[in-house]
């Protein structure tokens, strides 16, 4: 093709590129149309000539990742992608587009670009080095490869540097915050990768980010960078079901410990390289470090998420307590701001320091803002005040309800028994964008059977952990492993765990059994896939984004349905307001919630066309309740069934299909 080649001059439609005379079909050895991938691509080039909104729900197998990038890149026009997590972003920027410049000959620049934590900052290192003597030998270790690694990255990308694990300790002192960022100041800032890749997005035609960076960027104030994402023509959410709890960590606004133990140990560290000679500095700062470990220490023992306003009636004293740490973060400031004159390091931390006081000092005020959920985050050593939009559609339709741009949300689970309202409620959208549904090809009639076990009792009823065990046990075994467990708690994730244990140690069968957080999400699937006996325990973090087809997987089975507590701060205000407005806010609001997460969860089984397998809901509530039906409705068309010993019978067939392919 000729380098010059551009999307403009290309006359196919999206859907005839996609379609059995297209480039794709000439270009990739048994490529398969799929009238619903040509029929959404069409659907997008629509949207994107329009500058219109579009609710394109596609099932699992539509092929919807080129069904919108082959259109987007062949407009010409400028697009910015955003996915759900930073593992499908690198999978559209390594693998999906780089296929499309390919097979349509294109000349696009196409920039990824990640939150200013994935990227090594030169300012912070130079400081950890400096300070060497403080980390412990690991520490040190993978200090050292870092410094190895520097000087062959061109980006900076912490995830190219496979020797240094990804939840190291090391990368919160050799990156940067939008806090502790010196910005334009740094004697860095022409060499800083956050400043590079920012400059390369400026520039590209399409710019894959992920749903984090993208309300970051939207609520971010200035920091010496500007604004980091470009203006665009098109914008689209891949897995956009995600949207409304992203935006709702960023749309509010906190204050937490964690930002002042870092801006104590970012004042320490510069003073010790810029030498104010403000005698008082450290000295105050180890007072505010013993009275913020105070302040966590008066939230009580307990790890949890609390509305303010009930742990006020459990600890009168709180509001005072906030207003004293506020003071005492305004006197550091003004120490600070004596220390600036020294350096740019210093200076940095007095800004930081007056926001922060700031900050503290607002949300310990009383508010009788009825619009705002202000709620506290309770961690091991650290706490975290919150402010947070009662109805973020609000916020949401800021960003949203215009037509500047053309946006497009996708994704397997947007509706919920064929209705979109829930979502365009949650995200602010207009009632008269338009709605699409591409079902998913797979024949999930004669390929998955539905199993709701008969005589479970209430997932209330203190029996009920017994109870999964005993109808779960025969049907791993009949499946031999290769199977999915998911909870809707750790506790009884645990619990199933330890009697799954057990039973092997008396003389059961003995699975190779997988459980979330002993081994990176990674690590795990990858072991799952390698040892046909698996048994894989998993809570939220497995019920989405996780593809594993073939035979490998047989089984997935579901604890219960969903639901979020009612207990969470957030959840419950959103709740009493909805009731208070005269809503049914269990089927308006917990129910579309929870239907949502049920078929990501139920989205695991089948993955290819010859995948088979069984989907098994321990729920009563299922069959039994009203609302169960609209769950039913949601999921995929599949045969159903109460009988446990043709499940078995079935698995088992399944599982010896398995071991002779594997023999083979």
């Amino acid at each position: 093709m000729d380098e010059n080649f551009k999307a403009e001059n290309f006359k196919d439609s999206a859907g005839a590129v996609l379609g059995p005379d297209g480039a794709f079909a000439d270009a990739i050895p048994n490529f398969t149309v799929r009238p619903a991938q040509v029929e959404m691509a069409n659907a997008i080039e629509s949207t994107i000539d329009t500058k219109e909104t579009l609710l394109a729900e596609s099932g699992t197998g539509t092929g919807k990742t080129f069904a919108y990038l082959v259109p987007a890149m062949l407009s010409g026009k400028s697009t910015l992608v955003s996915t759900g997590t930073k593992h499908l972003q690198e999978q559209l920027f390594h693998r999906d587009i780089p296929a499309v410049i390919k097979h349509l000959g294109l000349n696009s620049k196409v920039s990824l670009l990640k939150g200013r934590s994935n990227y090594v900052c030169l300012q912070r290192t130079m400081i950890t080095r400096n300070d060497v003597r403080r980390l412990d030998k690991t520490l040190q270790q993978e200090l050292q490869d870092l410094n190895d690694w520097l000087p062959r990255t061109s980006t900076g990308d912490i995830g190219d540097l496979s020797e240094v694990p990804e939840d190291s300790r090391i990368w919160p002192l050799v990156t940067s915050s939008v806090d502790n960022c010196l910005g334009s100041d740094c004697s860095f800032f022409e060499d800083c990768y956050v400043n590079k890749a920012r400059k390369k997005a400026l520039e590209s035609d399409v710019v894959v980010v992920n749903h984090h960076l993208f309300f970051a960027d939207k609520s971010l104030k200035e920091d010496g960078f500007g604004a980091l994402l470009p203006e665009v023509n098109t914008v689209i959410f891949d897995e956009a079901h995600q949207l409304p709890d992203i935006a709702s960590n960023f749309l509010g606004s906190s204050f937490s410990s964690w930002q002042v133990i870092e801006l104590l140990a970012d004042t320490r560290a510069a003073e010790l390289k810029e030498k104010s000679l403000v005698r008082e500095l450290i000295p105050k700062a180890d007072e505010l470090d013993k009275m913020v470990a105070d302040y966590r220490l008066s939230l009580g023992l307990n790890e949890r998420r609390v509305a303010w306003l009930e742990l006020v009636d459990e600890i009168p004293n709180l509001p005072r307590k906030l207003t004293s740490l506020a003071s005492k973060l305004t006197a550091f400031s003004e120490l600070l701001e004596e220390a600036a004159v020294a350096g740019e390091a210093l200076s940095r931390c007095h800004e930081r320091a007056v926001e922060l006081a700031q900050e503290c000092e607002r949300i310990a005020a009383d508010s009788d803002d009825q619009e705002i959920i202000r709620w506290v985050e309770i961690s091991r050593r650290t706490f975290r005040l919150h402010e947070t939009p009662l109805h973020i559609g609000n916020e949401l339709s800021n960003y949203f309800g215009n037509n500047k741009q053309a946006r497009i949300f996708t994704s397997a689970t947007l509706s919920v028994d064929g209705d979109f309202s829930h979502f365009q409620s949650l995200v602010g959208l207009k009632s008269d964008c338009r709605e699409e549904t591409w079902n998913s090809p797979f024949d999930y009639f004669n390929q998955a059977v539905l199993y709701v076990p008969d005589g479970m009792p209430a997932p209330k009823d203190d029996n009920f952990s017994e109870a999964l065990f005993d109808k779960v046990l025969p049907v791993l075994e009949a499946s031999k492993g290769g199977a999915f467990v998911l909870f809707t708690s750790f506790r009884v994730m645990q619990q199933f765990k330890d009697e799954l244990e057990e039973h092997r140690e008396s003389g059961g069968t003995e699975f190779n059994l997988l459980t979330q957080g002993e081994s990176s999400k990674r690590e795990l699937l990858r072991e799952f896939v390698n040892k046909p006996n698996s048994v894989l325990l998993g809570t939220m973090s497995f019920w989405e984004g996780v593809d594993v087809p073939g035979d490998a997987l047989r089984c997935v089975i579901i604890d219960k349905l969903p639901f979020e507590s009612p207990f969470d701060p957030v959840i419950k205000a959103r709740l009493n307001a909805m009731q208070e407005a005269g809503e049914n806010s269990f089927m308006n609001y917990q129910v579309p919630r929870a239907v949502i997460t049920l078929r990501q969860g139920a989205g695991r089984l089948i993955r290819s066309v010859d995948d088979k397998g069984v989907l098994m809901i321990c729920d009563n509530r299922l069959r039994g309740t009203r609302y169960g039906r609209k769950f039913l409705n949601s999921l995929p068309k599949m045969r159903k069934t109460t009988d446990g010993a043709k499940i078995c019978a079935f698995l088992n067939r399944l599982a010896n299909q398995s071991e002779t392919v594997e023999n083979e």
